[in-house]
C-alpha cells in the first residue's frame, strides 16, 4: 500500500485527477510473475462509427512490475517494469480522432522538463502540468517529463528526438534563486550552424535564459510564438 500511496501523490502532483488515474487496490493481472504494483490503459471517450453507432475503445494496454521474471533466466535478479499494447485497437483510436500521429500532420514536439535531481520528481510534474493547464485564460503549453534516468547530455538529445522546441531546466542553484532556465533549442541549432560572430553574441541570451519560476508560461509562449511567426 506505501507504493500506491507514492505513486498517488506523483501522479496528483502532476495535476492527474481521479477522472484521469484512478489508485484501484481490486486490480490483478492474471500472470503470476507480477510482484509490484499493475496498471491498465483505458480509452474512456467515445466517437461515433462509420454506421452512427457510439464507438467505445475500452482497454488498450496493461502491464506491472516484475521483479522476479527475469532473475529466472539470469544468475541475479534485475527489476523491472513492462507493458503491452493492443496495437490494433490503439491504431483504430487514432484514427477515429484523426490524430497527426497517423495523419501526417507536421505537429511541433513538447517542451520537455528535465529532470537534474530524482528526488525532486514531483516538483518538476508540478512544473509540467503548470505548462499543460495555465489558469491564466491563455493557451495550454505542450509539455513532458523527462522520465529516464539519464544524465543532462542524454536529456537533451531526448529533447531533439522529440523534435521539442526549448527545454526547461531547474537544478538546486537555479531553484535557491527561484528561477528556471529556458534553452531555445531551435535558435540554438541555427546559431551553432551560423558563422556571423556577432548575430551569435546577439542572440545567445534569447537561445538561454533564466527567469523567474513565476514568470515561466508567459517566456514560454514569448518563445514558442517566434517559431509559428
Amino acid at each position: 500500500m506505501n507504493e500506491l500511496e507514492h505513486i498517488r501523490q506523483l501522479v496528483r502532483s502532476a495535476g492527474y485527477g481521479i477522472d484521469r488515474i484512478i489508485i484501484d487496490p481490486s486490480i490483478v493481472r492474471g500472470l503470476e510473475y507480477y510482484t509490484g504494483p499493475v496498471y491498465e490503459a483505458e480509452l474512456s471517450f467515445t466517437v461515433t462509427g462509420d454506421d452512427g453507432r457510439p464507438v467505445r475503445f475500452g482497454s488498450v494496454g496493461g502491464g506491472g512490475r516484475y521483479d522476479g521474471l527475469i532473475g529466472r533466466f539470469r544468475s541475479e535478479p534485475v527489476p523491472a517494469t513492462g507493458f503491452s499494447i493492443g496495437v490494433s485497437r490503439l491504431l483504430a483510436a487514432l484514427q477515429a480522432v484523426k490524430s497527426p500521429l497517423v495523419t501526417g500532420a507536421d505537429v511541433p514536439g513538447p517542451v520537455v522538463v528535465l529532470v537534474m535531481d530524482r528526488e525532486r520528481i514531483a516538483d518538476y510534474q508540478r512544473m509540467v502540468a503548470r505548462l499543460r493547464h495555465p489558469g491564466d485564460g491563455g493557451p495550454p503549453i505542450r509539455a513532458e517529463l523527462y522520465l529516464g534516468g539519464a544524465g543532462m547530455k542524454a536529456q537533451m538529445k531526448y529533447a531533439d528526438r522529440r523534435k521539442s522546441p526549448c527545454v526547461v531546466i531547474q537544478g538546486s542553484d537555479e531553484r535557491a534563486r527561484g528561477e528556471v532556465q529556458i534553452k531555445d533549442l531551435a535558435l540554438g541549432a541555427a546559431l551553432a550552424a551560423g558563422r556571423d560572430r556577432a548575430d551569435y553574441l546577439d542572440k545567445q541570451a534569447e537561445a538561454q535564459m533564466s527567469v523567474p519560476e513565476g514568470d515561466l508560461v508567459p517566456a514560454l509562449r514569448k518563445i514558442l510564438a517566434r517559431r509559428t511567426a
